[in-house]
């Protein structure tokens, strides 16, 4: 990465610049206080856990590692409590579990979680019986309740997000650091309402599985394996909200680089990801690994031009591509952005997210995904990069550790009637417990079987 002395970067730079998707505050003197007293605050993330990050997804980038990023479309600060963080922790390991043994490589875990509290949106207001008011932009921002004084840009909030984003990971780092996620003991990540026979029983036979390989080589090692015993866990959001973003970048000199502190991985969308625009001018600038969302909408040009200027010195485990076609475009849009950055001479990593191309409306009005299309588009993922010679190296995907019915199909085969019965989410629809397990129970079956079938 560059260092500062040889660049006009600095963590305000992208004020000169055109800004998407930033809200509009009423009382910009309280919000440039706010934002002094953010930039003050201790940092949520530390650079050497970021340079481990980035580590880690160099050699997912040449093969030696799988991701797994997930977690909820959007926090919110209602559900920063102790068993839902816990729930979604839970999740997050058992599909890791799941896919190391199906996948026999390390897998990185990386949480939509601890910072996800802002969202992007497709109008900047919204009509409700002839009243028009600002749209909601989540936790961040401002409130859902659907009245002029909810819908006001709070400078207030930004604090509380940066507090409960702290919370979250701490009490995470806690878990992990307590052997809640020691792999000689999975079993104590109980499956709770995943109750099917069939997904409990094989599930029983990965950990049994595990837990036997973990037995013979201590047996004959004489040896614990402490690395087994610790699983690294690092958080993500997306960069959308720049005032926060830029209070928590700090310059560290032991590394003589900037990196944004309020997470280990920050992504752009695609709605923030214009090349002269605001968001990509701060993203060059921080040294932490980056996420980029592509979709139909991006050429070949764009994203290489997304590319050289994020990564000009082509640094390892730096970009990760997250495409988002959905079902129906994944087979003409791919091929075309692996061909790019093929020609470009970048390395990157190749990230699947099979959720946000795949959004319809139920016949209740309801926003709903199809596993199917989920599964589909994974599947298509992996045959398409392997056709050209390409490798996928990850899933991103939108879940909660808890019993919701917002996306239809799955084991239990929930329907469009089944979605009035638990549909909490107040952005997108996510799956739920039963539904990622199963997801990560298949795509390590698909591997186990794409391996056999090239022995």
């Amino acid at each position: 990465m560059r260092s500062p002395e040889s660049t006009s970067w600095h963590p305000a730079s992208w004020h000169g610049k055109p800004a998407q998707q930033q809200p509009a505050y009423g009382d910009p003197a309280a919000l440039e206080q706010v934002v002094a007293e953010l930039s003050r605050l201790p940092p949520i993330v530390v650079s050497w856990e970021i340079e481990a990050l980035r580590e880690r997804l160099a050699a997912a980038q040449r093969g030696q590692a799988f991701l797994l990023q997930g977690g909820d479309c959007a926090e919110t600060f209602h559900d920063c409590e102790s068993d839902s963080i816990a729930k979604k922790l839970k999740i997050l390991l058992q599909m890791s579990l799941v896919l190391l043994h199906g996948l026999k490589k390390p897998v990185i875990r990386v949480g939509r979680m601890a910072g996800q509290y802002a969202k992007p949106r497709s109008a900047d207001t919204e009509t409700r019986e002839g009243m028009t008011l600002p749209s909601f932009r989540g936790d961040l921002v401002n409130r859902p309740e659907f009245t002029p004084e909810a819908r006001q840009a709070d400078p207030q909030l930004l604090l509380r997000g940066y507090e409960r984003a702290a919370l979250t990971l701490n009490f995470v780092r806690a878990l992990v650091d307590g052997g809640f996620a020691d792999l000689h003991h999975p079993e104590y990540w109980d499956l709770g309402f995943v109750k099917h026979a069939p997904l409990k029983d094989a599930y029983q036979r990965i950990v049994q599985s595990i837990g036997d390989a973990l037995d013979f080589f201590e047996g004959i090692s004489g040896r614990r394996v402490h690395e087994a015993t610790l699983v690294d866990f690092y958080a993500s959001h997306e960069g959308l909200h720049l005032l926060y973003e830029q209070a928590q970048t700090r310059f560290i000199p032991r590394q003589n680089r900037w990196y944004n502190l309020s997470t280990h991985m920050p992504w752009i969308g695609m709605r923030t990801a214009k090349l002269d625009g605001a968001h990509v001018e701060y993203f060059r600038g921080i040294s932490n690994p980056i996420g980029i969302k592509i979709g139909s909408a991006m050429d070949a040009a764009w994203l290489q031009g997304l590319i050289a200027t994020l990564n000009p010195q082509n640094q390892p485990g730096r970009v990760t591509l997250i495409h988002r076609f959905g079902v129906k475009d994944i087979d003409s849009a791919l091929p075309k952005m692996i061909e790019a950055v093929r020609q470009s001479g970048q390395t990157v990593l190749w990230v699947c997210d099979p959720m946000h191309g795949n959004t319809e409306t139920s016949t209740a009005g309801f926003k709903t995904r199809r596993f199917e299309n989920i599964l589909k588009e994974v599947d298509l993922a992996f045959r398409i990069h392997a056709e050209l010679g390409s490798r996928l190296g990850g899933v991103h995907i939108e879940l909660t550790g808890d019993d919701v019915t917002e996306c239809t199909g799955g084991a239990r085969g929930l329907t469009d009637a089944d979605l009035q019965r638990a549909y909490r989410s107040t952005v997108d629809p996510r799956l739920n417990h039963e539904q990622a397990l199963e997801l990560a129970m298949l795509i390590a079956e698909r591997s186990q079987n794409r391996r056999l079938a090239h022995v």
